[in-house]
């Protein structure tokens, strides 16, 4: 089988491998599991290997280099009305010589190829929409059309559309889907019982406006001021960096707070071990992987109400479901952390949803979706 992918995924080629973002790759890993030949149309960029970064492990992989595109700004729009041609040439001819057509959206690479896609209604395709999939939400004007081609039936066909949470009035090819990261072989149980009252929380994630590290920070600020014994680390990085690093120094919480940076696999598996909390107080998320993660180590998880945030947190028997409020939030965190017996019940609640979604069940679902 020629499986083709069509991703807006910076990947870096070292080697004779081609490297990506972790968390992407690590999934797609698990579908390449039963092709024998990939063919990735997708950017490629120089750079160094990053510790978040993985490689593809197959052998025969025909990578398409197509130049990275946007419309943030006059000057991006007028160069990709001259690389937009480049691109719907390439994966057209991709798709023509494919087996399996995988879409990898919301993103621009995602947007062109939703269209090509049209061309081609007797192929057998599939695509993963990552974002946020409630229709009610707030969404730039690319993710609405991409969400709007990727469900009409008459101009998309053959296709299975993998989307984030249980949504009423849906066309009939939208499965509701999910993500994992751990397998059945690594569950174990974890003592988080506290004698000491410290509580440790962490945030994963991209250290951009988005996901929203700065409130973060502050809960923890806040906590402090009330006299509870915490600390945060944060792991990820981003362009608002240094400007936590100064609020940090600043309001003086060097021995409070820690930005880690990006790192490995284990290294984060090793830190939700070994923490209480984990928060996210995200502006947009599909399915939030560090909740989710946390939740599988019996971290307890605090998020904000998008995507199926809620339906993960159980509306609240199993976490805490951020109003961005600060008062109040903090109100409604400081009431777990003085009750042993409300955090210890669901941090065992989160962690049963949780490892319900193992690599292993992942699996298995992704064979049925390439029939094989």
């Amino acid at each position: 089988m020629n499986f083709l992918i069509i991703t807006h995924v910076n990947h870096i080629h070292k080697d004779n491998q081609y490297f990506g973002y972790g968390p992407y790759i690590g999934e797609m890993n698990i579908w390449l599991k039963y092709v024998n030949k990939v063919t990735i149309v997708a950017p490629l960029k120089n750079g160094n290997i990053l510790p978040i970064d993985l490689s593809y492990q197959c052998n025969n992989i025909d990578f398409k280099n197509v130049p990275d595109f946007s419309f943030t700004s006059l000057k991006s729009r007028i160069a990709s009305i001259f690389k937009l041609p480049i691109i719907f040439w390439n994966i057209y001819l991709a798709m023509k010589k494919a087996d399996h057509i995988h879409l990898r959206c919301p993103g621009n690479m995602g947007l062109v190829a939703c269209f090509v896609q049209i061309l081609f209604p007797n192929k057998i395709k599939t695509a993963k929409y990552a974002g946020n999939w409630d229709p009610n939400s707030k969404q730039p004007w690319t993710y609405r059309l991409q969400k709007y081609l990727l469900k009409n039936t008459f101009l998309t066909k053959n296709m299975k559309v993998l989307v984030y949470g249980d949504w009423k009035n849906q066309s009939k090819n939208i499965k509701s889907f999910f993500t994992a990261t751990y397998s059945d072989s690594e569950k174990e149980i974890i003592d988080k019982s506290n004698a000491n009252f410290y509580f440790k929380f962490l945030f994963v994630g991209s250290l951009v406006d988005g996901k929203r590290p700065l409130y973060a920070i502050k809960l923890i600020e806040g906590l402090i001021e009330k006299g509870y014994n915490v600390t945060l680390d944060l792991y990820g990085d981003g362009v608002e960096r240094n400007s936590l690093e100064n609020y940090i120094r600043t309001n003086n919480l060097d021995k409070y707070i820690f930005l880690k940076g990006n790192q490995n696999r284990e290294t984060l598996k090793k830190a939700y071990k070994e923490s209480h909390f984990v928060v996210l107080p995200s502006k947009s998320e599909g399915w939030p992987k560090a909740i989710a993660e946390g939740m599988f180590w019996e971290c307890f998880p605090i998020a904000t109400k998008v995507s199926c945030v809620p339906s993960m947190l159980d509306f609240g028997t199993r976490g805490i479901m951020l109003e961005m409020n600060l008062e109040k939030d903090l109100n409604e965190i400081a009431k777990i952390i003085e009750n042993e017996e409300a955090f210890t019940n669901k941090s065992k609640l989160a962690s049963i949803w949780s490892q319900k979604y193992t690599t292993d069940i992942f699996e298995k679902e992704i064979k049925a979706l390439l029939q094989v």
